[in-house]
């Protein structure tokens, strides 16, 4: 019984990075994924301001992110407002680190993103 626990966590642990990877693969997820790591929660209409991306895009994409676990979203009257989430299971948390500390130095996070939590 013990085994088929452990298959069953690495198989849901290998689904969860391949949701998390693929949710980063997009050009226009990965900046925002950078964007609310660096600014902290952010409200919709300013990822769509710094992205410049239309407002149904920025939401289309941040559902994405929201699904793969990478952010939280919460209500606030009529705006929905984004922030990383700190919970992420520490092996996640590693990917996305990693994925992060590739791209460019001039990039506001450099990996940092999950550096305090």
């Amino acid at each position: 019984m013990r085994l088929k626990e452990t298959n069953d966590q690495e198989e849901r642990t290998k689904k969860q990075v391949l949701e998390v990877l693929s949710a980063l693969a997009e050009p226009t997820r990965l900046a925002a994924m950078c964007l609310v790591c660096s600014k902290g929660e952010l409200c919709l209409c300013d990822i769509v301001e710094h992205l410049n991306v239309t407002q149904s895009r920025a939401s289309r994409h941040m559902a994405v992110l929201v699904k793969a676990g990478l952010v939280l979203d919460r209500r606030d009257a009529q705006w929905v407002r984004y922030k990383k989430n700190t919970k992420l299971p520490k092996p996640l948390k590693g990917v996305v680190k990693s994925v992060l500390a590739t791209l460019p130095s001039a990039s506001p996070t450099k990996g940092k993103c999950y550096e305090k939590h």
